[in-house]
């Protein structure tokens, strides 16, 4: 049972649907990056939350386009380079950023100087990342069907919540809150504190 609605699933289709860019580039992700990866965090939620404010869901775009996926089987950054250079061939548009979710435990550090476990499936490294409304990831399967992943679910994204995902370094998070300054952005937000959670 995935850890959100089917309304809230299909709200967000219906999203990535009307979104050109964003279905080319589902398309080239599918197509020339490795299986099951998906386009996630800054591109997914801010189409909502442009959308949330009655943005043009082209305003207001994310710096980079991250394409995740989860290969152990290959650690080195040459594997993750390759994969950048085809989705670049693929979709020049897009301004990739390619990260293996299994290799992020080598160079990933949290405020203590403390490595993370290693990502055992793409889900666990896409909950691992700082806020909830980031840990959302699309993919485009074979026969065309927008698939959601979502490991702490969709109702902070809706709801306009930025809280810290469960287990997030509280000192990384309200560091992300001052760099990013998305009420900004999005001024309808809820900025949930991190000592608040």
């Amino acid at each position: 049972m995935p850890p959100y609605t089917e309304e809230q699933a299909a709200a967000l289709r219906a999203l990535v649907r009307a979104h050109a860019p964003l279905m080319r580039w589902l398309r080239a992700a599918r197509d020339h990056g490795p299986a099951g990866g998906c386009i996630a965090a800054g591109a997914i939620r801010s189409l909502v939350w442009n959308h949330l404010h009655d943005y043009p869901a082209a305003s207001r775009p994310c710096a980079d386009v991250d394409f995740v996926y989860h290969d152990a089987s290959d650690l080195s950054p040459g594997h993750e380079a390759a994969v950048a250079r085809r989705l670049r061939e693929a979709a020049p548009d897009a301004p990739w950023e390619v990260v293996n979710q299994a290799r992020v435990h080598l160079w990933r550090r949290d405020s203590r100087g403390d490595a993370p476990p290693p990502a055992a499936s793409l889900e666990d490294g896409i909950a691992a990342w700082p806020e909830t409304a980031t840990c959302v990831g699309a993919r485009l399967t074979r026969d065309g069907h927008v698939d959601i992943v979502a490991p702490h679910g969709l109702a902070d994204l809706f709801a306009l919540v930025l809280r810290p995902s469960p287990g997030a370094d509280r000192l990384a998070y309200a560091q992300r809150l001052a760099a990013k300054r998305h009420p900004e952005t999005w001024p309808r937000l809820t900025v949930i504190p991190p000592e608040a959670s």
